[in-house]
């Protein structure tokens, strides 16, 4: 009749590498590579983490300073009734 599915065509000078999930570890290597991450995320707070955090303090500091600009004064407001 035919080939079965999934080997329709013949492939010559191809491999094919398989492993099954149930053979698989879930968490290998995790705690092996938990220096080369924590180095990594070190270098990428010492890279990026001033710029963050200065432009953190910014934002607080303009919002801060917008509040303080529209306020209203309630000495314009002492004579009314």
């Amino acid at each position: 009749m035919g080939l079965k599915f999934g080997r329709l065509a013949k492939m010559t000078g191809v491999t094919f590498f398989r492993l099954s999930p149930y053979e698989q570890k879930a968490f290998a290597g995790v705690w092996a590579g938990g220096g080369r991450m924590m180095k990594r995320w070190r270098t990428f707070f010492l890279r990026f983490g001033f710029m963050f955090g200065g432009t953190y303090m910014l934002m607080v500091w303009a919002n801060e300073e917008n509040r303080k600009m529209h306020r209203k004064n309630p000495k314009d407001f002492e004579n009314d009734v």
